[in-house]
């Protein structure tokens, strides 16, 4: 069996609140001849849970036979210079050698880039052992934060990341993109196409059993649901106000949104909704990801909210959003990416984004909207999924990417 190495700092072990597309792929790569070791922080990042006791360096734990090796990393909150530091002592401790000596040696190193250091530290490991390098683009840094308006277009900042993600592009034998149409951000920057290799997001269908039709037919109460993270780019801000007119239509007043999780603008968001005056709100914290089916269960219909940012344009690739289509139920889909799995599977509605009322009156509709509808609309978003979005298939797409680098070495 080959080796390869997963560098993700944020990478999430099963049962945990948060990502667990790493831990998906590797369970599956088993079964094509590949044994992944996830490498990851020992800081939990949504919840700033330290993972190794005050003794340890680093620890290595199993998962269904899939290794995680926690490196250890200080402990923080939100966005600030904490968190820098924390991306700055992974890179670091994942680059000395006594940390990755007990690991088989790879035949191949992944670095993804959930931040750009992760996937140098890849890079540089790969050249170490003389093995090929695969760069997994997660965000499209630093294009997403220009788009996002963190940082300046022209800045020495901005400047530096695209120096540095050039070489990382140059270096990798190989560029796993998560958007579909990223190719077209890539290859203007002299990166072969075929180079390029898209394979989204997925879920673990497992998880979700079959056949979980809409509680009731009970027309006192309609739960829209959400739940993911709360940062800039999600804009629940808009969804709170699209609420306000709902809690203001006399057709609406029977529609309640939970919204579960957590982020760096919750805070703001609950003020943002007491200040509204909004009774069809509620905010809950977030969950484990085990208990994200039975959670979704107790959902008439999701709402997926992203900001208008040009980025999108490459399209998305939103874990929420195929665990919403997995649990059968219509989505109300406000996002103008590239690509729609709403319209395409015709799982439920579209609204421009940013457009609060036009956002509420589809809340309105899909509630209004029969039973046997719903339900129709929440099993094509799941026969979508099971079709596109499967880890099974996913971990069969990234094992002959790993195949063909490692015989071409």
């Amino acid at each position: 069996m080959k080796n390869v190495w997963i560098l993700n700092h944020y990478a999430q072990e099963p049962g945990g609140a948060g990502g667990t597309r790493h831990f998906h792929l590797a369970e599956h790569l088993q079964a094509y001849g590949w044994q992944a070791t996830v490498i990851a922080a020992s800081v939990e990042h949504q919840s700033g849970h330290q993972r190794l006791a005050p003794d340890e360096k680093q620890r290595c734990d199993y998962f269904k036979g899939v290794p995680f090796l926690w490196v250890r990393t200080p402990e923080y909150q939100g966005n600030g210079g904490g968190r820098m530091r924390n991306m700055l002592a992974y890179t670091w401790a994942v680059l000395q050698r006594g940390t990755t000596a007990k690991l088989p040696r790879p035949d191949v190193v992944i670095g993804s880039s959930v931040h750009p250091f992760a996937a140098v530290a890849g890079a540089l490991l790969a050249r170490r052992f003389k093995v090929p390098f695969i760069f997994e683009v997660r965000d499209l840094w630093p294009q997403t934060l220009v788009d996002m308006g963190r940082l300046q277009e022209g800045s020495f900042m901005t400047w530096a990341l695209r120096k540095l993600e050039l070489w990382l592009y140059r270096r990798a034998a190989r560029t796993v993109v998560l958007l579909p149409r990223a190719w077209e951000y890539i290859t203007p920057l002299g990166i072969p196409k075929e180079r390029v290799v898209w394979i989204p997001n997925g879920v673990d269908l497992s998880l979700f059993p079959r056949s979980t039709a809409a509680n009731t037919a009970n027309t006192d109460k309609f739960t829209l649901m959400y739940f993911g993270a709360h940062g800039q780019a999600n804009g629940l801000d808009n969804v709170l106000r699209a609420m306000k007119h709902v809690q203001e239509q006399p057709d609406g007043r029977h529609i309640r949104l939970r919204i579960i999780g957590d982020g760096p603008l919750k805070t703001s968001l609950v003020t943002q909704a007491s200040e509204m005056r909004l009774t069809n709100v509620s905010f809950e914290p977030p969950v484990p990801k085990s208990q994200i089916p039975a959670l979704a269960a107790h959902a008439d219909a999701f709402v997926f909210n992203l900001i208008d940012a040009p980025v999108f344009k490459y399209g998305i690739s939103s874990n929420k959003l195929f665990d919403f289509m997995a649990a059968e139920r219509p989505v109300v889909f406000s996002c103008d990416s590239t690509n729609n799995p709403i319209n395409d599977a015709q799982a439920g509605l579209t609204v421009k984004p940013g457009q609060p009322r036009a956002l509420a009156n589809a809340i309105c509709e899909i509630a209004a909207t029969p039973l046997v509808q719903r339900q129709r609309m929440g099993r094509a978003g799941r026969e979508y999924v099971e079709q596109n979005h499967g880890f099974e298939q996913l971990g069969g797409r990234l094992a002959a990417v790993l195949d063909e680098v490692s015989a071409g070495r």
